[in-house]
This record gives C-alpha cells, structure tokens and sequence, in this order.
C-alpha cells in the first residue's frame, strides 16, 4: 500500500518554488519590469510544476523552517542577480560612450528601470537583452537552478557569507567587464580626440572646436557598427562565466 503524505509534497513543492521565486524576482527577462506581477506568480508556479515530478522523490525528507524559506530565496536571489550583472555592464559601456561621443545629454525612459538613461546605455541594454533570447540563455538559468538542487538541496545548512562574497565579486567585475564592451568605440574615439588636439596646435584657424564633437560621434557609429558582429560570441561568453560563477559560488555555500 502506498501512502501519499500531503505534508511532503507541499514542503517539496514550496521548497522548489521559493528557489524559483528568488530567481523569478532578480533573473533577467524572468524578472523585467514589463512583466506583471500575477504573470511572474504564473511562472513561478508553472516551473514548479514542471520540476516538482522529477525533483519530488530528492526532497521528500524536506521540513521547512524560516531559515530555509530564507535559504531558498538567496539561493535563486544569487542565480539571478550574478546573471543581471552582464546586463549591467551593458548599460555602463553605453553610459561611458554616451559621454565619449557627445549624446550624454541625450536621455530617454529606461523600460528596465523607469529612470533616464543615456541612449546609448539604452541601445547597449536592448542589444544584449536580444542576444540573450536569442541563445536562450533563460534555459541556460532555468537548468542551473534544476542542477543547484542536487548540490544544494533544501533544509541543509549553508553559509551565506560565500554567497555575498561571490555576488560582491561579480558585480565588482561589471565596470572591468563595461570597459571591455565599450573598448572598441573608446579607443577610436579617444584616438580621435588626440588627433583633434594635435590638428588644433598645428593649425589653430581650423574650426575643430565645431567639428569635433560631429567626427567624433560618426567615428563612434561607424565603429560601434562594425563592433556589432562581435557581440554574439562576446556576450555568450560573458553570460557562461556568469552561470559558471554562481555554480561556484553555491558550491562554497555549501
């Protein structure tokens, strides 16, 4: 006779989605602001259902407790958040060139954060959210959640500190990782303004003072342009050694 114990499957089911709902809340796309809350409640609940059957018979043993409520909701916080920090190194290479090329005055709504945001910082954002649907890096998150389970189950003891360490880690990198999206069009425009200064001592009649800003935002483009081809391979790699630093950083947790 097989008994069903409706109190196990409820603490299976909740433990599965309260990692997902740290997730859901801080994970690119999961997470956007366009996304209403009942729908994310709505995902939430679909993944759950989605996992519950084969993760069911690995967390039968679980009670939850306010500590793994806690527990769950950081481990899926810290998925999320590490894999949002490529997102913003985007927007700081769009911030710094949007200086570099003369549109910092140029600000326009953020639908991600509902704040002014430099256009280029925008166009960075958007891009490298494209690139994301288009390698289906959300699968790449949903399957390192599923494969956190198995090193990092529910009610078992973790320590934090390795968590907040690794999270501070990475977003310490994004300013590293923002400069080398923007290096291309930094370094021609940079360039760029050596030239300008070296033609101004040379030939102080030539009106460089009204032409510059001109060169340098058409030099930037066309750069910017040509650098575009790159980006797919770039932010592939970014967004794995995200994901393969959260599957480091909940190892240590553990």
């Amino acid at each position: 006779m097989i008994v069903i114990s409706l109190k196990s499957i409820l603490n299976a089911a909740l433990a599965i989605g309260l990692r997902v709902s740290g997730l859901v809340m801080f994970a690119p796309f999961f997470g956007h602001v366009a996304i209403p809350a009942r729908i994310k409640a709505a995902i939430v609940l679909a993944i759950t259902m989605l996992l519950y059957p084969s993760m069911a018979p690995k967390l039968a043993e679980v009670s939850l407790s306010p500590f793994t409520v806690f527990s769950e909701l950081i481990i899926g916080l810290a998925i999320g958040v590490t894999t949002n920090a490529v997102f913003e190194s985007a927007l700081f290479a769009g911030q710094v060139l949007s200086v570099q090329m003369g549109y910092s005055l140029v600000n326009i709504i953020d639908p991600t954060s509902d704040i002014d945001t430099p256009v280029m910082g925008v166009f960075h954002h958007t891009i490298a959210f494209l690139i994301f649907l288009r390698l289906n890096v959300h699968y790449w998150i949903l399957r390192a959640t599923v494969q956190s389970f198995e090193y990092l189950p529910p009610s078992g003891v973790i320590d934090p500190g390795p968590i907040a360490t690794g999270v501070l880690h990475v977003f310490a990198s994004v300013l590293q990782v923002g400069l080398q999206i923007a290096a291309p069009v930094l370094a021609a425009t940079i360039a760029a303004d050596f030239a300008l200064g070296m033609l101004s001592k040379a030939s102080p009649q030539l009106p460089l003072m009204l032409m510059g800003p001109s060169l340098k935002s058409l030099l930037g483009l066309v750069v910017l342009a040509a650098s575009l081809r790159y980006w797919p391979s770039l932010f592939e790699r970014y967004f794995s050694d995200s994901i393969a630093v959260t599957g480091r950083v909940l190892h240590l947790a553990h």
